[in-house]
């Protein structure tokens, strides 16, 4: 098992081909979903795309999507992610995180989002996480708040199939880190 952080509570670790039916059940519960497709995502989807992409990630860079365990138990609890630009570049990321809503108010959001941007911008290289989430959830907006990022704007984006709450619109928050120095 690879480690890629440690939180008090919290083991952020590498996806393997073995975690597939971990994340069938995390985006099978449509709480889960509620916020990004309103569906479950089919098994066939995470075996062929999904989890083919969490691997990828590894290879092109030290950022990407990892397994989040709880310490005491080993339970898979979700995942926590810095995603790299479409350039696979770390220097801008997106901080994502999908949690089991059976853990969600208990705190391990805000303490692994936390904990990625820290090791974010004091060891990656990283000069700027942004994260965005519909308006409505506000739950998501209290973690990118807590884990440092602020409001940047409210924007509409068009989607054939719109979820309800939708029409207010999404959020985006940014943190920026400090700029380089000169050699």
């Amino acid at each position: 098992m690879e480690v890629f952080l440690e939180t008090e509570r919290l083991l952020l670790r590498r996806f393997t081909e073995a975690d597939v039916d971990h994340l069938v059940r995390l985006d099978g519960d449509p709480e889960v979903m509620r916020f990004l497709t309103g569906e479950p995502t089919p098994r066939v989807e995470i075996e062929e795309k999904v989890l083919p992409g969490f691997l990828r990630e590894y290879e092109l860079g030290p950022v990407g999507h990892w397994a989040a365990i709880e310490r005491s138990t080993g339970e898979f609890l979700g995942w926590f992610a810095l995603e790299p630009s479409a350039d696979g570049g770390a220097e801008e990321v997106e901080l994502g995180y999908r949690l089991k809503a059976s853990v969600w108010g208990r705190g391990y959001a805000t303490e692994g989002a936390r904990a990625l941007v820290r090791k974010g911008f004091d060891e990656l290289g990283v000069r700027r996480v942004w994260a965005e989430t519909m308006a409505v959830n506000l739950a998501s907006r209290r973690v990118m708040e807590k884990a440092g990022l602020r409001y940047v704007r409210t924007f509409h984006a068009h989607f054939d199939d719109p979820l309800p709450g939708t029409e207010h619109g999404e959020v985006e928050y940014e943190l920026r880190g400090p700029a380089p120095t000169a050699p």
